[in-house]
């Protein structure tokens, strides 16, 4: 992996629940990565939801004098409950348009536990990143080993030769919160070929 000292990421976008899970760690470590992010004048982009682990998050950076922006699609504002105290919501019209907003916000990207919207949401920013439409970080924060199954499943696709060794690479684990953002900042996205 290429590790170098780069600019300083303005903004972070975290994908997430929009539930607390079974754990406390689940939240916790929600609440940590929002406050590591606003201490460090890191700006928080995510779904724009009040719930579970979105609104955790929020609450965490706006707590600790964060800017947070959420992005939310129209519809889902009154199903999800669209947090009302961000320091921008920015109301789009459908996911894919929030893709692509929270995307062009970012300069790179965290998945906390989630479920299919998490997962969805990274792996296709990840996908961007593989295809070299962006050149922008992605890690992983695995909260007491919930992303275990997804990280063997991405090495056992290298085995399998559906991955490069390089496009594996490009996914950032780690345990911590202040790590994993340190690591994402001094990352360089390779350039490997498809």
């Amino acid at each position: 992996m290429n590790y170098v000292v780069t600019n300083r990421a303005r903004r972070i976008c975290v994908f997430c629940g929009s539930s607390v899970g079974a754990r406390p760690a689940y939240a916790d470590s929600a609440r940590t990565m929002g406050s590591v992010l606003a201490k460090r004048g890191i700006g928080l982009v995510y779904g724009g939801g009040r719930l579970g682990l979105m609104g955790i998050v929020a609450d965490a950076a706006l707590a600790a004098g964060g800017e947070v922006i959420g992005v939310i699609p129209q519809a889902m504002v009154e199903q999800e409950r669209a947090h009302a105290t961000l320091t921008e919501l920015r109301v789009v019209a459908s996911m894919h348009d929030r893709k692509a907003a929270m995307s062009d916000l970012a300069d790179a990207f965290i998945a906390l536990p989630g479920g299919y919207g998490t997962l969805e949401e990274f792996c296709e920013v990840l996908t961007w990143t593989q295809l070299g439409l962006q050149r922008k970080p992605c890690g992983i924060l695995n909260v007491e080993g919930y992303f275990d199954h997804l990280l063997k499943l991405f090495d056992h696709a290298v085995t399998e030769r559906f991955l490069r060794p390089g496009h594996r690479a490009l996914v950032l684990a780690d345990h911590d919160a202040a790590s994993l953002v340190d690591r994402l900042e001094r990352f360089v996205v390779p350039v490997v070929e498809k």
